[in-house]
């Protein structure tokens, strides 16, 4: 399949720039995979859709403030923290490289330093720090929130990209469809008998990542690293055995869930990195739905649902979101695919 294949035309006034006062109002689009039928509603409605026995499975990566504002001597350079290869090094993305080469240094502030210990092929630095203290508290000292380029507003509290149930850090990026859900939604949906089982994968590279192949199926995707506990396997494969459906928060969710899955739908426990990419000729093995946001034109994000609900029903909801003025991407409204 070619990229142009999953275009459509977005009008700029669209891209929601800021979040809503409160995120379980946002809009819903629900649309059924099989015949394409949609249906518009607000995300509490998410309520109806679920039975006892089901479980939602969420991504519980926390993000970090992952942008740094440094010297190289004279020179300004940003960075932003992608994967923590162990220690105190990361892979990291920067801006600009020629103030970044092997064995460079740069300070950021007077409590943090960092030394380009590898230039990677793809154009990403290995960098290794040195500090004193504890390096969560010293990035919520100096780094910002890496808020996606689109979103042009800056945010005013930094909890707004983060879910309400976010607890293990490591992300670039939020997993913004985790983000219209509030405590009180998801205790409404445990009292419906709702099982709640947690996934971690660390959003990195890959969200910033453009396809930039002419064919899809051509393109590479960036690894990223991933934790399914035993613990959230069993959760998950009982709900399975006794014919509840498992539905996935977020593009994240479903790559952890499908990375761990077998041919049967049964998952494994297992973590490391993953780099599977789903785009429409995919056979899915352990879904049957997904709570997702609005993604760009031509992004694997866009690919892996067209790969769940058809290429064109799609398209054809995207064209109904923004006939019905939907807000899109990050801070955006809601799709359910049943």
């Amino acid at each position: 399949m070619n990229k142009s294949d999953f275009y459509y035309e977005l009008p700029k006034e669209l891209i929601a720039q800021t979040p809503l006062a409160d995120r379980q109002t946002s809009r819903l689009l629900t649309l059924d995979k099989l015949n394409g039928k949609i249906s518009h509603g607000i995300f509490t409605d998410i309520l109806d859709i679920f039975n006892s026995g089901d479980c939602l499975v969420i991504n519980n990566t926390k993000v970090i403030p992952a942008r740094l504002f440094g010297q190289n001597k004279d020179k300004a350079v940003e960075i932003l923290l992608l994967n923590n290869k162990g220690g105190d090094i990361w892979e990291v993305l920067v801006k600009p490289g020629k103030y970044a080469r092997n064995g460079d240094k740069i300070t950021f502030g007077e409590i943090l330093n960092g030394e380009i210990v590898n230039v990677l092929e793809d154009g990403n630095r290995l960098i290794k720090f040195e500090y004193n203290g504890i390096f969560e508290e010293i990035l919520d000292a100096l780094g910002e929130m890496p808020l996606p380029p689109y979103i042009m507003e800056k945010l005013e509290d930094k909890d707004r990209y983060q879910t309400v149930y976010a607890a293990e850090p490591g992300s670039a990026a939020a997993p913004t469809a985790g983000l219209h859900f509030t405590h009180e939604l998801i205790n409404s949906l445990v009292e419906k008998g709702v099982k709640i089982a947690n996934v971690t994968l660390h959003v990195g590279l890959g969200t910033f990542r453009p396809v930039k192949t002419d064919r899809i199926e051509d393109h590479e995707m960036h690894s990223e690293f991933f934790v399914l506990e035993p613990l959230q396997a069993d959760i998950i494969n009982t709900c399975r055995k006794t014919g509840g459906r498992i539905v996935a928060v977020g593009t994240t969710s479903v790559r952890t869930l499908e990375s761990c899955a077998d041919d049967l739908g049964i998952l494994h426990p297992n973590s490391g990195y993953t780099a599977k990419f789903i785009y429409p000729g995919y056979k899915f093995n352990a879904i049957d739905a997904l709570i997702t946001n609005f993604h760009l034109p031509e992004s694997t994000l866009i690919m892996l649902v067209s790969a769940l609900a058809g290429r064109e029903n799609v398209l054809n909801a995207y064209n109904q979101a923004i006939a019905e003025r939907y807000r899109f991407f990050s801070f955006g409204d809601a799709m359910l695919i049943v």
